[in-house]
């Protein structure tokens, strides 16, 4: 009986809902310490055309109540907008915060695709746009991060790594309480990329503000992965040779092909990235096909892997600095991300010859306006020595305002929060090791962490989604059934994208880090034939996928 009158009484609100008209003037005033209010809008649409990047859901028309909030820190000089879109119809008593990705903070689609789903969504511009180009609001900060050569836009700068973010839902709540007439019974953030970085920034600074956050393919330690992606354009000028994209990926098949068979499963996957002691110079001098040309394998495009691989290390001294992309991985090229596609991307004026570089546009404009503070520094002839300067640079001004890599999350725990981290070791932008390293920092300082944050990693899946490894789309509902119902993801379950009609669909589970997915028998491409083990269990024999 108390569930049909709880029933009855979310429709009732809803119907209310319906009915209000979508006026600025019916909404509450916004109260939050440290912010004034500029500007108020809200306007009605229906059928709005839903998509999404991050949330896959049925592509179909929404209706919804789209309300901006634009406000400032007095005295900032900044003017930021706090997205809030409000189902007219379904909607699940519940807040999504969405996250960005690059230097867009917010996403319109991940907009969209919270409302298909029931939520009332959220997210923010954090005072530059998010709306136009991908090369205007992704790639490139130019427009805000300067006040002037070499003074920084600071304010901007903290509105974007976390004040925006703390902002946000205290913002958002207000709204749907006033809309509504009863606040969220549940708040929770959803982001990968850059969105996976304010998810984590979310725990470890403003713990109270989401009940549940799915954290993918986080940008943790942003000070130094912000440099550290100008790498392989650091090892390319220092070798004095770009190799063609088709001369690289034939180095990173024949990585495939020495390491896919670690997990026991032959599928094109290298699922131990761990365990793959491929080097490069090992085909040095072999032949590949290059677009119909038959080419060899140079000694500097092995060198220039195996650095990629291995990280930014210093000649002098052998110190690594950072994580390298794991083997089979994506070195760049032409793919269906563009200059997403990988960090080793270069340009060839000549078919496949007289080739240079073609920086990560995310890693240029950092160096440039936020290390070297000049928008005509010349990041393409960068030494190893200026890079390691600048690396260095970047840490100790950005550290403790850009990286959320604090492992201490007692305060998040305290309240009750949950976060589910996945990443995907065929990432081609932010190494998973960055990933796994900080959640076992984390476990270092609170063995039972567990209990409340759980991390997993994807074979053969790209940044934040792609590839053709299987893909955990039920990941935010597993989250939700933890916070709601006190369901431990034991494992998420995961299956392949079809790139094209009639492709096979691969499914896997992910298990819960350390474990792995380990083969026991059956259809390779049924998720039932893996079991969560510590190891792969090679001794079983290796099961070849025809």
């Amino acid at each position: 009986m108390l569930i049909l009158l709880a029933t009855l009484l979310r429709l009732a609100v809803l119907s209310e809902a319906k009915l209000r008209t979508c006026k600025a003037r019916n909404l509450p005033a916004i109260d939050v310490f440290g912010l004034e209010v500029l500007d108020v809008s809200a306007r009605a649409q229906h059928g709005y055309p839903e998509a999404s990047r991050d949330v896959p859901v049925d592509a179909e028309p929404i209706d919804f109540c789209n309300v901006t909030i634009t406000y400032t820190h007095p005295g900032q000089n900044d003017t930021i907008n706090a997205y809030i879109w409000l189902p007219f119809d379904h909607w699940n008593g519940k807040l999504l915060g969405q996250g960005g990705g690059a230097w867009a903070s917010g996403d319109e689609a991940s907009l969209a695709a919270s409302v298909a789903l029931g939520y009332a969504g959220t997210t923010s511009d954090s005072g530059h746009s998010i709306f136009g180009d991908v090369q205007d609001v992704a790639v490139n900060a130019e427009k805000w991060a300067l006040l002037s050569p070499g003074n920084m836009n600071w304010a901007l700068v903290q509105d974007f790594a976390a004040r925006a973010l703390d902002d946000l839902p205290k913002i958002a709540k207000q709204i749907v309480k006033g809309f509504y007439g009863e606040a969220p019974s549940y708040s929770y953030w959803n982001g990968c990329s850059t969105g996976g970085r304010q998810g984590l920034m979310s725990a470890q600074r403003f713990p109270g503000n989401y009940d549940g956050i799915l954290a993918v393919a986080p940008a943790i330690s942003w000070a130094s992965l912000a440099a550290v992606a100008f790498w392989p354009q650091v090892v390319m000028q220092r070798e004095k040779y770009w190799p063609p994209a088709c001369e690289l990926e034939a180095i990173r098949q024949a990585a495939v092909k020495s390491c896919d068979e670690i997990d026991g499963v032959k599928d094109g996957i290298i699922a131990a990235p761990g365990l793959c002691l491929f080097n490069a110079n090992t085909i040095v001098g072999s032949t590949f096909d290059c677009e119909g040309a038959k080419r060899n394998i140079t000694a500097a495009a092995a060198r220039i892997a195996n650095a990629i691989w291995g990280g930014p290390v210093r000649t002098m001294n052998g110190q690594r600095e950072w994580y390298g992309i794991t083997h089979g991985t994506s070195f760049g090229g032409s793919g269906p991300y563009g200059v997403f596609d990988g960090l080793a991307t270069t340009t060839c004026a000549d078919g496949n010859d007289n080739c240079h570089g073609n920086p990560f546009p995310v890693s240029a404009t950092w160096i440039q306006y936020f290390i070297e503070k000049d928008p005509d520094y010349d990041v393409t002839q960068m030494s190893e020595d200026d890079f390691f300067r600048a690396l260095h640079r970047s840490r100790n001004e950005y550290g403790s305002i850009m990286d959320t890599s604090d492992p201490d999350l007692s305060e998040f725990k305290a309240l009750g929060g949950k976060i589910v981290h996945w990443h995907g070791l065929a990432d081609q932008l932010i190494s998973p090791n960055g990933s796994s390293s900080y959640y076992s920092r984390v476990l270092a300082l609170d063995p039972e962490a567990r209990d409340f944050y759980r991390y997993f990693e994807a074979p053969g899946v790209k940044h934040c989604a792609g590839g053709i490894g299987a893909f955990p789309g039920n990941a935010l509902e597993a989250l939700v059934n933890w916070v709601e119902n006190g369901a431990v993801p034991e494992r998420l379950e995961a299956a392949s994208i079809p790139a094209g009609e009639g492709e096979k669909i691969r499914e896997r589970v992910l298990c819960p880090w350390p474990l792995v997915a380990a083969f026991k028998g059956g259809d390779v491409d049924a998720a039932g034939s893996y079991e969560c083990e510590e190891v792969f269990g090679q001794a079983r024999g290796l099961h070849t996928e025809l």
